[in-house]
């Protein structure tokens, strides 16, 4: 009868404890953050030439470019790095990032089949 009125007890702990548990885990903010930038990158050397430069910067979790609708994804540490600051960092590997245009030195740098106007490849 003492163990029945033990497991009881321990039962009812339990149930009380394990859903303030759950809040503590719910409540906790992400360590990381998503941005989404538009781009000016043209074809799948651009997408390459994005994501491992992008993956080099401080914070970076990972990269990911879409081709068809040129925004690039970019989850990252939270007070490691930020948008604006990412969006520099692709202007100056040579592209546009939403408001913020393609450095021109680094453009002139892209090969031939990566400047705007030309068709994707």
């Amino acid at each position: 009868m003492k163990t029945l009125k033990n497991s009881i007890s321990l039962g009812v702990l339990f149930l009380l404890i394990m859903p303030l548990a759950l809040f503590a885990q719910v409540k906790k903010k992400s360590k990381t953050e998503k941005v989404e930038i538009q781009t000016s990158a043209i074809c799948g050397q651009c997408k390459d030439r994005l994501e491992k430069n992008l993956a080099f910067e401080k914070g970076v979790k990972s990269v990911s470019l879409d081709d068809e609708t040129k925004i690039i994804t970019i989850e990252y540490k939270r007070g490691k790095n930020d948008k604006e600051k990412l969006k520099k960092a692709i202007s100056k590997i040579g592209y546009d990032a939403d408001d913020v245009p393609a450095d021109p030195k680094a453009y002139d740098r892209l090969p031939d089949c990566c400047k705007k106007g030309n068709e994707p490849h």
